[in-house]
């Protein structure tokens, strides 16, 4: 047994939570409302010993805590929580497992996965009612104590308005893997990401925010190890405070926070793909690793009238219970921390409709909603929901309140039906690029609550999205089952690569009608890191277990096809970042803007005449015009209140398989100059010819025009 009498033992505080270095020593504060008891286990430097075994014997408020003067920053530690070992009850505790501070700020090693690791017998014929005796320290990551102080430099967070926000969403690892540049030892880790290289290109390219994926400690699933794979996306979290290890170099929390300070540096916001609406331990059977040893029925939504089993909301198999002040004070001092201590500036909610659900249903005034609401300093960063989960009412997009920016997956599926060639959805079209008012113009919400997006981290890339009708997934051993089976894709007559010049030419003027729709529309856009590089994951739809070269960024692979989409994704995100009337703050109204004879946005056929009733729905119209407005009138107002003019241009969608005429408002040539295309266009006096599937941006040429 190790020894405890060599250890001061003071009574401690009951918070903050886990194990604060004060610059004398460390307090260690851990929830459980119904443990019996708490021992603090303590490890040597290798991890591998347990040194010293001390009960926490003061319990306030829920919180077992003590005060050690003697440890120090470095210190690896873990749990062990005795209580009834009760399933039918919802209580499943086992001192023999160590388990993970769910406040822990660190973590070193990882999980070996073993039998041991379960609360129960595996394959006892009594499942998880059995009860397992063996010590899971061996296998188990361990927690560590840590100094958190760090010099920050002077720049102050970017806090980009959301009308100038354009979103690049990225793999923290994937990224780097391939990048010539990056010693091989750094790639893959936040220390790569901060390479001057790398943050000159993502400032070049002109985004303004970076998303990355899930960063927090996660579980590598056991079957996907046992396969050869690994949870490669990490939305499987355990540690909602600690990076993930992978991406640390020599485990220094001091990585990320010199990462967000460069990326601050260039003018780039940083924003974390969070994932609170589930944890990694998975269903009944899953395994024993920290919130279900410590307080079972606290952390967990149960069955109510079966605890032994888990509400499912999420497809993981557990759902967190926000309903318990506890849970929503853990993910709230998470978000605090990460905003305030690490200096991050926003959040994505991976399946956000399960925080929003009281017992189990959704719920427009839940607690977690409130709570970011009225928060000073959480209401101010940067929220995103994914505004769906698997349960009951799940799909709430357009329904999350004022303060939030949404995932708009609606925008996704008609902007790739559009261009694919689908009838009848012209309508939708013409909401989709003025920012979804039908779906977000009520409580004073703002064009910048619909994310549009043409594709995100699950799905198709753009490349796949044009070169593949179906999905290829099965290097993910699933069959080809899993990833989705409607993606609204168009391989242009060929399945997969080709060295066709003309299948090759149709699919990259296609991706640049995906991609000019997307940084053309109102709504804040959001890029998948590749896309403007014509990156292809081979059709694989799911890649989420694939931490290989079909996930990693192309840099030492790039194709002529690469230069010129990223030429002209760079050059529509300039024409984005110079023109207003592409991110404006209002929402188009189609009317006569005041002081003024002109209208905010005038929808045209190809004939120049403008829409009726039955073009909207007419199957066989394949093509819209659109003509916006600069004129300043109430709708483009500088922050100190003066107008601020643009120039109009027109925008011609053509998703049609000829060759079609268009003829642009004004007569003669109305003034118009060709801003940008994707295929070839010919002008003859009042008229403009588009070859089939082309977009063309047209300017307005006058005294303020930039030519």
């Amino acid at each position: 047994m190790p020894r405890s009498h060599e250890y001061r033992i003071w009574p401690g505080n009951p918070y903050p939570l886990g194990a604060m270095w004060d610059g004398s020593g460390t307090n260690f504060a851990l929830f459980s409302a119904n443990a019996v008891a708490v021992e603090l286990c303590l490890f040597d430097e290798s991890g591998s010993r347990e040194i010293a075994r001390l009960p926490l014997r003061e319990y306030t408020h829920e919180i077992w805590h003590s005060y050690l003067p003697d440890v120090r920053p470095g210190q690896l530690y873990g749990y062990r929580v005795h209580g009834p070992y009760d399933p039918d009850a919802g209580h499943r505790f086992n001192p023999h497992k160590l388990l993970m501070d769910p406040y822990a700020r660190a973590f070193r090693g990882a999980i070996h996965w073993h039998d041991a690791l379960f609360a129960y017998q595996v394959g006892s014929p009594d499942g998880d009612l059995s009860f397992d005796t063996r010590d899971s320290a061996p296998f188990m990551p361990k927690c560590q104590v840590v100094d958190n102080a760090f010099t920050w430099g002077r720049s102050p967070k970017p806090e980009r308005p959301w009308d100038q926000t354009i979103i690049y969403e990225m793999h923290p690892r994937g990224y780097t893997m391939r990048h010539p540049a990056i010693p091989q030892a750094d790639r893959g880790t936040f220390k790569a990401l901060a390479h001057p290289e790398i943050v000159e290109y993502i400032r070049e390219l002109g985004v303004t925010a970076v998303e990355l994926l899930p960063i927090h400690a996660f579980v590598r699933d056991r079957h996907l190890v046992d396969s050869g794979l690994t949870n490669y996306w990490g939305y499987n979290s355990i540690g909602f405070f600690a990076p993930d290890q992978a991406y640390l170099k020599r485990n220094l929390l001091q990585d990320f926070k010199s990462y967000v300070q460069v990326m601050h540096d260039a003018g780039i916001e940083v924003l974390l793909d969070v994932v609170y609406n589930h944890t990694g331990e998975g269903n009944h059977m899953g395994p024993h690793l920290s919130f279900r040893g410590i307080d079972n029925r606290s952390y967990y939504y149960l069955v109510h009238d079966s605890p032994r089993y888990y509400m499912d909301f999420t497809g993981t198999g557990n759902t967190l219970n926000l309903d318990h002040p506890q849970v929503m004070r853990m993910i709230t001092d998470s978000l605090r921390y990460w905003t305030d201590v690490m200096k991050v500036d926003g959040f994505r909610f991976d399946l956000a409709t399960s925080l929003a659900r009281v017992t189990g249903t959704v719920k427009r005034d839940a607690a977690f909603l409130e709570v970011l609401a009225q928060d000073p300093v959480l209401s101010r960063a940067k929220l995103i929901a994914e505004p769906w989960d698997v349960g009951p009412d799940g799909y709430q997009v357009g329904r999350f309140p004022p303060g939030w920016s949404e995932w708009n997956d609606r925008y996704r599926d008609t902007i790739r039906r559009f261009w694919k060639g689908d009838s009848g959805i012209l309508g939708d079209l013409a909401s989709r690029l003025s920012g979804s008012s039908d779906i977000y113009n009520h409580r004073g919400r703002r064009p910048w609550a619909s994310i549009n997006f043409v594709t995100a981290h699950d799905g198709f890339t753009l490349n796949d999205l044009v070169s593949y009708n179906g999905k290829h997934n099965a290097a993910n051993g699933e069959d080809n089952h899993d990833g989705h089976d409607h993606n609204h894709s168009d391989n242009h007559g060929v399945e997969g690569p080709s060295d066709d010049p003309a299948v090759r030419e149709a699919r990259l003027t296609q991706m640049y009608n995906l991609m000019a729709t997307l940084l053309l529309s109102q709504g804040v856009p959001m890029l998948t890191a590749g896309d403007e590089l014509a990156r292809s994951q081979g059709g694989n739809n799911n890649a989420y277990c694939q931490d290989n070269e079909v996930s990693w960024m192309p840099w030492s692979d790039l194709t002529e096809e690469s230069g010129r989409m990223l030429a002209f994704t760079r050059r529509l995100i300039d024409i984005r970042r110079r023109h207003i009337v592409f991110r404006r703050s209002r929402f188009f109204h189609g009317r006569q803007i005041p002081g003024t004879t002109v209208r905010d946005v005038v929808w045209l056929r190809p004939d120049g005449e403008e829409m009726a009733e039955s073009d909207w729905h007419n199957p066989h119209l394949h093509s819209l015009q659109v003509l916006i407005s600069g004129e300043a009138g109430s709708r483009f107002l500088s922050p100190t209140g003066q107008q601020e003019p643009d120039e109009s241009f027109l925008l011609i969608l053509h998703a049609g398989t000829r060759r079609r005429r268009f003829t642009v408002p004004g007569g003669d040539d109305g003034g118009w100059k060709l801003e940008i295309a994707s295929g070839k266009v010919n002008r003859r006096r009042e008229m403009v010819y588009l070859p089939r599937r082309t977009f063309a941006l047209l300017r307005r040429h006058t005294e303020r025009s930039h030519d």
